[in-house]
């Protein structure tokens, strides 16, 4: 069964760590099979605010976009997605991230115009599967804001197995 760190601590009062509750969970009988944390891929993104995307001149099918990073220094991005248009808020990959599939956002040089970042579509966060654009963000997000905190997905799933002699922890009550 697996079920979120949030999830526990809503249901119990404590302020134990996640090693001590892995700890204590081990000590009821029950087999902790595995802690991950899903959105740790997502830590080097943060919500930005396209200030303005313009025509790339070179290309048909690309934007060259100055997006807003929050902190008064605006970035320039080229980008490809066909939604790409001021005022939206989107998730940046700034250069230095690896996007879920190994690929390194680096400084680069699109068509003689230089990006300094990626604005990513859900299939690119690994948020789902598609790629028909980039994931528009509500405009209530705060700029520059940790992508993980903003779409509330910094939470740590634990996966436990049953031993049989523990079958109250099969229900919600019992765990």
């Amino acid at each position: 069964m697996k079920f979120t760190l949030s999830w526990l601590k809503d249901h119990l009062d404590t302020t134990a760590s996640l090693n001590d509750i892995v700890e204590a969970l081990t000590r009821i009988g029950l087999e902790v099979e595995g802690v991950d944390d899903p959105a740790k891929q997502l830590a080097p993104y943060i919500t930005a605010r396209v200030i303005s995307a313009e025509q790339h001149p070179n290309a048909d099918r690309l934007r060259v976009c100055m997006v807003d990073v929050g902190d008064g220094k605006p970035v320039r991005v080229v980008c490809g997605a066909p939604n790409a248009r001021a005022g939206i808020k989107v998730p940046l990959a700034r250069v230095g991230a690896t996007l879920p599939n190994d690929l390194q956002i680096k400084k680069a040089k699109l068509r003689g115009i230089e990006s300094f970042g990626m604005l990513c579509s859900s299939r690119e966060l690994g948020l789902g599967d598609s790629h028909a654009g980039l994931l528009e963000l509500p405009d209530s997000f705060a700029v520059g804001e940790d992508l993980r905190d903003a779409l509330a997905l910094d939470d740590t799933v634990i996966e436990i197995n049953f031993t049989p002699n523990r079958g109250d922890a099969l229900s919600v009550i019992g765990l």
